[in-house]
């Protein structure tokens, strides 16, 4: 019997608004305009999703609504606006990102495809999250940056990986599907790569 691996980084792909109404009703219409725009057929859409094991401890990464003040029970490390700098004020309009030690996502049972092994270098996975605290807090749902894409849930997952000079750019969410905000992250990990 072989030892486990001393550290993973593993990529999940998660159905937009698996579990929920709300959520994927939005990302419908959202592909359905974009489709429209760009003339081309509906796909699926991606959430994105990390899973760091590290000296002997689990970590879930994801960005997820901010739904209440106690932080720390998730393994906040950052804190961003939704829409507009202006609406973040309020945390109906703020979302957050998690780096939580013995962490779940909830909706990782609806992933599909295999597991994505992105490295099993410890020192990949220790920079990884070291890393998480530091990533750009940009508005949710804009380009600020001006990459061509939006920033969202997607662009903090490529943007770690990029950060960590893995394969970001080689990566692509199931069949049919698509993952809005992805380009943004490895485009701004590339800018701030080569500052």
């Amino acid at each position: 019997m072989q030892d486990a691996p001393p550290a993973t980084i593993d990529l999940f792909w998660i159905p937009l608004g698996a579990g929920g109404n709300s959520v994927r009703f939005n990302g419908l219409v959202y592909e359905a305009i974009k489709a429209a725009q760009q003339r081309r057929p509906r796909f699926d859409l991606y959430h994105a999703a990390l899973i760091v094991n590290w000296n002997a401890d689990r970590y879930t990464i994801e960005l997820a609504p901010s739904p209440n003040a106690d932080e720390t029970s998730r393994g906040v490390v950052g804190v961003g606006p939704v829409g507009s700098r202006r609406l973040g004020r309020w945390r109906l309009f703020r979302y957050e990102l998690r780096c939580c030690r013995g962490g779940s996502i909830p909706d990782l049972d609806y992933a599909v495809g295999e597991v994505q092994c992105l490295s099993n270098d410890p020192v990949v996975a220790r920079r990884l999250l070291d890393l998480t605290p530091t990533v750009p807090t940009l508005v949710w749902g804009r380009d600020q940056l001006k990459t061509g894409d939006m920033w969202n849930s997607n662009s903090v997952i490529a943007w770690l990986i990029a950060s960590c000079a893995l394969p970001a750019g080689e990566l692509s969410p199931p069949p049919r599907g698509r993952a809005p905000g992805w380009g943004a992250g490895i485009e701004i990990a590339r800018r701030q790569a080569i500052r």
